[in-house]
């Protein structure tokens, strides 16, 4: 008897309007929560100038995740994207060191990543090559050709006004980089939310053959994602090379991993067909947020790689549980 009532309880706490509340907003408490035990570790961590640096260093992987969200959406990956994000720089940067305007190294940017997306699109989609195989392939030319470009060296020395985009600020407080990635983000829940397109991409994740007998373009859908991807690579490139005023061989390096991280961490599911911008951002801040933790907590650098991989396997474990209960 006693059991039935715990039952019973059990059921009505869950079915209560504050555990629906936080179930549905688990990241963000779990943003919070690590927020709070940070501030207790290091006094350091509660300062508005921490918070902006938090938010800067982030904008980075912030503008390659929501490519990426794009991508996983459909059920795919993009491994690549840190080794685009790196000959789109390279090349940018060389356009812009000849002297030519900056519009057009930018151009150079977000015109490699948008092809080398789309080529890897087509053969995934056209082809039915699968998208991780295709892009860790990506993965290693792109970062290869950039080595070969640069051969080992950097380019410096990029003019200032180019540098403002990265390290500049608006009415003297706000920072470009972020007023740049807060528009990519509403302009890509805006697309998610109230497009066609971005209904395709919910559908296909959800269940492509149905997506497909509906009369979806699937193909073409599934392209774009990932032309977006490598397009919001360059725009990362963009940020990056313009904060350190330099283009550099290993710039993106382990890019992909932290951006794949940040959308499964903002409760996106790698099989597809959920997951939201608002998560993505939030998956972003979390990580942004640990790893500054530790920095200031002095943690071996080392260890930094344990500590995230760790929250990763949490959000898909989480995941993995969430799939099983509602299917049971």
């Amino acid at each position: 008897m006693e059991q039935i009532k715990l039952g019973q309880n059990t059921k009505r706490l869950r079915e209560g309007p504050t555990f629906k509340v936080i179930s549905n907003n688990l990241i963000f408490v779990a943003l919070i929560l690590l927020c709070v035990i940070l501030s207790i570790l290091s006094d350091r961590f509660l300062t508005l100038t921490n918070f902006m640096n938090i938010i800067v260093q982030s904008t980075t992987t912030g503008l390659v995740t929501v490519g990426m969200t794009y991508v996983i959406l459909t059920g795919g990956i993009d491994l690549s994207v840190g080794s685009v994000l790196a000959i789109a720089s390279a090349i940018g940067a060389s356009v812009i060191k000849t002297g030519s305007p900056i519009w057009l190294g930018i151009l150079a940017m977000l015109l490699v990543g948008t092809l080398f997306g789309l080529f890897q699109g087509l053969l995934i989609s056209k082809l039915k090559m699968p998208a991780f195989i295709v892009t860790l392939g990506g993965m290693t030319i792109a970062r290869g050709l950039t080595m070969v470009f640069l051969q080992g060296k950097t380019i410096a020395g990029l003019s200032s006004r180019f540098q403002f985009i990265g390290n500049g600020f608006i009415a003297g407080a706000v920072p470009v980089p972020v007023i740049l990635m807060i528009v990519v983000f509403l302009v890509a829940f805006y697309v998610l939310r109230f497009t066609s397109f971005g209904r395709g991409l919910y559908a296909i994740g959800g269940n492509r053959e149905a997506a497909k007998l509906s009369g979806l373009n699937t193909d073409r859908i599934e392209t774009t994602a990932f032309a977006f991807c490598g397009f919001a690579a360059g725009l990362g490139g963009v940020v990056l090379t313009a904060r350190l005023g330099t283009a550099i061989p290993t710039a993106g390096n382990g890019l992909e991993l932290d951006a794949i991280g940040a959308v499964v961490i903002g409760g996106a599911s790698l099989a597809g067909g959920r997951g939201t911008i608002f998560g993505t951002l939030i998956g972003v801040l979390i990580l942004g947020v640990l790893n500054n933790g530790l920095n200031l907590l002095n943690v071996d650098p080392f260890f930094k790689g344990v500590v995230q991989g760790a929250v990763i396997l949490t959000a898909v474990f989480i995941d993995t549980l969430r799939k099983r209960r509602e299917v049971a």
